[in-house]
């Protein structure tokens, strides 16, 4: 899977779980270590592994993606699972603002999410096999 559609992916499902504050950076230009970063925030420690099981369980199970690394799952504020390209943190709202990782990435480009598609509409009411509406003439 494309690195960008991976960090996507990776917003989408932590925003399943209700993360707060998720941040996609780009950084390519800054790193050789990985190309993106995902930061979420959990509120709890069961709040942490909600989001980090469905992170994980759903890139595993859905495209048979497993983290190279994962570290800081038994009863830390801060999760990280390394998939090489794309590197989710899933930290505590106090371990976020005390590390501040935006900050000292701050030169890397936010990526904004996805556009969803809608479905296609009919442009008007007779396509959608309504009557359409007579307007009276002055």
């Amino acid at each position: 899977m494309e690195s960008k559609k991976l960090a996507r992916l990776c917003r989408e499902l932590a925003d399943n779980k209700k993360a707060e504050d998720i941040v996609v950076l780009d950084v390519r230009k800054l790193s050789s270590v990985t190309d993106y970063f995902v930061i979420a925030t959990g509120t709890s420690h069961p709040h942490l592994r909600a989001i980090v099981e469905e992170i994980s369980g759903k890139l595993r199970d859905e495209h048979d993606l497993r983290p190279s690394r994962s570290e800081g799952m038994t009863g830390g504020t801060w999760v990280v699972l390394d998939y090489f390209d794309v590197i989710v943190h899933v930290m505590h709202t106090d371990t976020r603002k005390r590390y501040d990782l935006e900050s000292l990435w701050g030169d890397a480009k936010a990526v904004t999410p996805a556009r969803k598609r809608r479905p296609n509409r009919p442009r008007n009411r007779e396509r959608a096999g309504r009557p359409a509406r007579r307007h009276p003439q002055a």
